[in-house]
């Protein structure tokens, strides 16, 4: 018996499978984008694309995608023969490098400004200062020596963004070599002098303690809660502080209601402000008892195929090969954009009216009657697949009367009440922030009773569910929110 030997063979097989075009990607990440994104996606492309210009405010695009010369619809491919005698019939042309008029932004009569007048100019936000530049700033005033410099900027460098020094004294000194504990220790104590109040502490208590000195209270109740009983401040324990104190406990709350005031993060007002800017997508309006929908991308650059470079494209007997092909592309392109920008506008628009019309009750009376929705439910009524929905749905806002939301706050799952009315989980959690903003603030509710209240109302729920609710609202528990 011989011993069996690999051996190479060809062989034909038929498998079918599906691939997602190029253009597919794109759709689906326009879609998905917000207006910001977006915003930034379409100037890139006005530049990029020579056959696409911006619409003028006050004016409305007069061009048709459907309108574009037939013969530049499809790929290069044309016979070169047909191409050459539509040239004789055209007579003698001037003999034109496409390519470079169109790189280099020239219109047909070769004039650059005409097209270079309306030129699309996105607005630059200007970059706000930061933390780091704001504590560099008020170092830099001081009058110090290279020595006392390095250690002031080793210690702003550890500086978190909620204003915390995030690393040890120790720390610092190891990595500063050659400086002392005592030198480390008196640069921070200066820092902490910065601004704002309460900067480069090493925890919540010192940074309180920082703002109270800052503001002239070091002999204050507050003060010395803070500096000496600080774990009883935090358990809200006024009756035992009271006692310490020889007070009573209503005076032990007028203080911790000034310690309330002070800012737990102080490095936080300097965050970046392009972290919380929202730039809403859509807008519901209420119109003669009627809630209307429209799009809220006003500062978004409406397209149009360009008219000068149309034109261009159009006199196919001047071009020819691989110019026609580079034309063809950029035209194909700018004709396709323009239909997916159009086609996303149009899809948002179908699923904020269904929105709105599911969730009424919640523009006529508030979060509370939010009904349970899912993206199914949508899709469903719009034709479209879910996960279509989910990318429209991603990370955009909705300007409404009742405020700037998030399209995904409208989508929850819910609960049926005795009654027979569905609620949705963010209707549940409203009415249980209503319950407790409404409470006896000296005999707060706590979760069994909160759980009561809603099943009296005829919501189906558990107290343990109540509790996680209650937990994601940011509410503390009952005890903690007792005042005296």
């Amino acid at each position: 018996m011989t011993a069996g030997r690999p051996s190479l063979a060809a062989g034909l097989h038929l498998r079918q499978e599906q691939k997602a075009q190029p253009r597919l990607y794109q759709a689906m990440d326009l879609l998905h984008m917000p207006l910001l994104d977006l915003q930034s996606h379409l100037r890139e492309a006005l530049v990029d694309n020579p056959f696409l210009d911006f619409v003028e405010p006050g004016d409305e695009p007069d061009d048709s995608v459907d309108d574009l010369p037939e013969s530049l619809a499809d790929d290069a491919g044309d016979d070169p023969g047909e191409e050459a005698g539509e040239a004789e019939e055209a007579g003698e042309a001037e003999e034109m490098d496409w390519e470079d008029i169109l790189l280099d932004d020239y219109d047909a009569g070769g004039r650059r400004e005409e097209y270079g007048e309306r030129e699309y100019y996105a607005p630059t936000a200007a970059a706000a200062q930061t933390l780091w530049d704001h504590l560099h700033e008020q170092l830099n005033l001081l009058r110090l020596g290279e020595r006392e410099l390095r250690i002031g900027e080793e210690i702003i460098g550890n500086v978190d963004r909620d204003g915390f020094l995030s690393c040890s004294l120790d720390r610092i000194v190891d990595a500063l070599n050659q400086v002392s504990r005592a030198e480390v220790e008196e640069m921070l104590a200066r820092i902490q002098s910065f601004e704002p109040s309460g900067i480069a502490a090493r925890n919540l208590r010192e940074t309180l303690l920082l703002q109270l000195r800052d503001r002239g209270r070091e002999a204050s109740l507050a003060c010395r809660i803070v500096d000496g009983h600080f774990d009883d401040l935090a358990n809200r324990r006024w009756p035992e502080l009271a006692e310490e104190y020889g007070i009573t406990p209503g005076e032990v709350q007028a203080a911790a209601d000034e310690i309330a005031k002070l800012d737990p993060k102080p490095g936080l007002r300097y965050a970046d402000a392009s972290e919380s800017y929202v730039i809403p997508d859509l807008t519901v309006e209420k119109v003669e008892g009627r809630y209307r929908v429209s799009h809220a991308d006003t500062s978004l650059p409406r397209l149009k195929l360009s008219p000068v470079y149309r034109d261009v494209a159009a006199d196919r007997a001047r071009f020819e090969g691989e110019s026609r092909a580079f034309i063809s592309e950029r035209l194909n392109s700018a004709r396709w954009l323009i239909q997916a920008i159009e086609q996303r506008r149009q899809t948002m628009l179908k699923v904020m009216d269904f929105i709105v019309e599911r969730q009424r009750d919640f523009f006529e009376k508030g979060a509370e009657h939010l009904r349970p929705l899912t993206l199914r439910d949508v899709a469903k009524h719009i034709e479209m697949h879910e996960s279509t929905v989910s990318r429209v749905t991603n990370g955009k806002y909705v300007q409404t009367p009742r405020g700037l939301y998030p399209l995904k706050f409208f989508f929850s799952g819910g609960y049926s009440t005795l009654g027979g009315e569905d609620l949705s989980a963010e209707g549940v959690r409203a009415r249980i922030r209503k319950l407790v903003a409404e409470e006896d603030p000296t005999a707060p509710l706590s979760d069994h009773e909160i759980t009561a209240r809603l099943q009296e109302e005829g919501v189906r729920i558990a107290r343990r569910t109540v509790a996680k609710y209650r937990d994601r609202l940011g509410i503390l528990a009952a005890r903690l929110r007792r005042r005296v």
